[in-house]
């Protein structure tokens, strides 16, 4: 796990500034976990929080747990999103992750991390 470490940034005037407003602090000194059916699927004390969801760094994942989906979709403000299946003992979830391959410059600091949701539960470790 890695520190986190300070991305908060004063927002622009206009509407880039609008959209930086949606973008939290990471989520210093706190370690988050994503579970998937009592499983551990990620855990990181540098989670970013954008709209409420905690973008995981991809490597905070564990091995094998997320399966690459053919599923993709678009956010007006963050750009594509591309999908991993979450697969833990045989049981598939499907599109239960999203990340931004390629984000837009307003979320530049999701670049290489995932967030979870359909029933991934997403919480303080502990």
């Amino acid at each position: 796990m890695t520190n986190t470490t300070d991305r908060a940034r004063k927002p622009e005037q206009g509407p880039l500034g609008r959209l930086l407003d949606k973008l939290a602090p990471p989520t210093a000194g706190q370690t988050m976990q994503a579970t998937w059916n009592g499983v551990v699927i990620a855990e990181s004390d540098d989670t970013v929080v954008v709209e409420g969801n905690h973008y995981f760094p991809l490597d905070a994942a564990e091995p094998g747990f997320l399966q690459e989906s053919t599923h993709h979709t678009v956010c007006p403000w963050k750009g594509v999103a591309s999908y991993f299946d979450v697969v833990v003992d045989g049981k598939v979830n499907r599109n239960a992750a999203r990340y931004y391959p390629s984000p837009s410059t307003a979320a530049r600091d999701i670049a290489g991390r995932v967030a979870f949701w359909h029933g991934v539960r997403v919480g303080r470790a502990g």
